[in-house]
């Protein structure tokens, strides 16, 4: 029996309130844009009212190339018609082979040279599972160390990883023997100092966690990091420390796993976040840009560590061939057409024209990122800042300025700590006439908020 209704034809409210009645209270981005989102163009979209977005969201990073980009679309459906299997557990297939040939050639060559892959289910969170248990079966090691402000996905594992308490506020039992250390966040220094000296504080810290017999951490299996958080709040790492982080863990044996399932594939200026400080991870998380807009997930780690057994990490969806053919495609456009260093340059704009933002605007406490990736913290600069003059997280304010850029036809997010960061992640293929498109809305965005009450 066929639908007695037709949704082309009920209005966006009648819509958007029946998903909303059947959607569990998890739900996040939609009780936010609360629109029935219909069609897309690389960075812009439209609802079913005609309404048009700016898309800084781009599926929380993932549409490296925005919307429908041509390419992507004739790949998928030429294969879609060409009678190749769609979905293959982990046999070898044609696209398999073309997929893993193209990753290869994007990755850093020495870590390559070295790289084996696992193919995981298709989310992030996955990814983050799998390296947990290959590097606890391959050390022999139970204990796992984060950093504040990470975000390594919401499954029960993953989850234990992410720092932000509220997911985890009411679930019991998460994975034991998981430790947190401080991430170099400069704007709020986790010891009052700042700058260079922070870095330093920050290094000379983490060397006493992991060499002190009596700071009750046992040896780890593995550090996980992400050399830009992401959801966090947009805080990059400085080289000088994740440089710093490579050289002790390196020294102290102990695998060093970045996280650049939000960071990979051009995203902060270079094909890996990573790569800007030049080491040499042990393994590497990816998602998200990597299939091209279709879920996949796998870990690349160092061959060394190959120490499980058939079956130790399986998936049924871990062979999805559309999402291997999107991504294959994805990769060789940003490769062929120099999307990374277009990132790099689209960021110096969109950068200094939040900076100019800033100095109109002294809610804007810090602006910070890399490539396209860019967050503002917004503060409340009517209260008393702390010693190193930055003023109290206003998430509140936050809230209301992304409201305001949904209304002018702006698509931006919210992280970091109190909400109070709105971030900023356009697709690679936004051309520069958008970016100033981005500024003057965000610049009308803050001045037409007004103060809050």
């Amino acid at each position: 029996m066929g639908l007695s209704w037709d949704p082309t034809t009920m209005s966006a409210d009648s819509v958007y309130s029946y998903v909303r009645e059947r959607e569990s209270g998890a739900r996040t981005y939609a009780d936010n844009v609360d629109r029935v989102i219909e069609r897309g163009s690389l960075a812009r979209l439209w609802d079913t009212e005609g309404r048009e977005y700016l898309d800084c969201l781009s599926v929380a990073g993932t549409l490296a190339l925005g919307h429908n980009h041509p390419a992507v679309t004739q790949a998928v459906l030429s294969f879609i018609g060409s009678g190749h299997v769609q979905q293959a557990l982990d046999l070898t297939t044609p696209a398999k082979y073309r997929f893993l040939r193209q990753l290869f050639d994007v990755l850093p060559a020495d870590f390559a040279a070295s790289a084996k892959v696992q193919f995981c289910g298709p989310s992030g969170a996955d990814a983050t599972e799998a390296a947990v248990k290959l590097f606890k079966t391959a050390t022999g090691r139970r204990t796992v160390l984060a950093f504040h402000g990470a975000y390594h996905g919401m499954t029960a594992g993953s989850l234990s990883l992410t720092g932000n308490l509220s997911a985890k506020q009411s679930v019991a039992s998460l994975m034991p023997d998981t430790h947190f250390l401080p991430y170099p966040y400069d704007y709020r220094c986790p010891f009052g100092i700042g700058g260079e000296a922070g870095v330093q504080a920050n290094l000379h810290y983490l060397e006493r966690v992991l060499t002190d017999p009596e700071s009750g951490i046992t040896t780890p299996a593995a550090v996980f990091v992400e050399a830009v958080q992401g959801e966090g709040g947009v805080i990059p790492a400085p080289v000088s420390w994740l440089r710093g982080l490579r050289e002790l863990t390196s020294r102290l044996d102990i695998p060093l796993v970045i996280d650049e399932i939000q960071t990979g594939f051009g995203r902060t200026g270079s094909m890996f976040a990573f790569e800007e400080a030049g080491v040499r991870p042990d393994a590497v998380l990816m998602s998200k840009a990597l299939g091209g807009g279709y879920p996949i997930a796998l870990v690349a780690y160092d061959s060394r560590y190959d120490a499980w057994g058939p079956g130790a990490h399986a998936g049924t969806f871990r062979g999805n061939q559309i999402a291997m053919v999107a991504g294959t495609t994805t990769m060789s456009v940003i490769k062929d057409e120099g999307l990374v260093e277009a990132a790099a340059t689209k960021g110096k704009l969109l950068a200094a024209g939040l900076a100019e933002l800033a100095e109109r605007h002294p809610e804007i406490g810090d602006v910070r990122g890399r490539g396209l990736m860019w967050g503002m913290e917004v503060v409340d600069a009517g209260l008393p800042a702390d010693a190193l003059g930055a003023h109290p997280a206003d998430g509140a304010r936050a809230a209301l300025i992304k409201r305001r850029c949904l209304e002018l036809g702006l698509i931006v997010e919210r992280g970091g700590r109190h909400g109070a960061v709105l971030r900023l992640l356009p697709p690679l293929v936004i051309t520069e006439d958008e970016i100033q498109e981005v500024l003057e809305k965000l610049g009308e965005a803050f001045e037409t908020t007004g103060e809050r009450t």
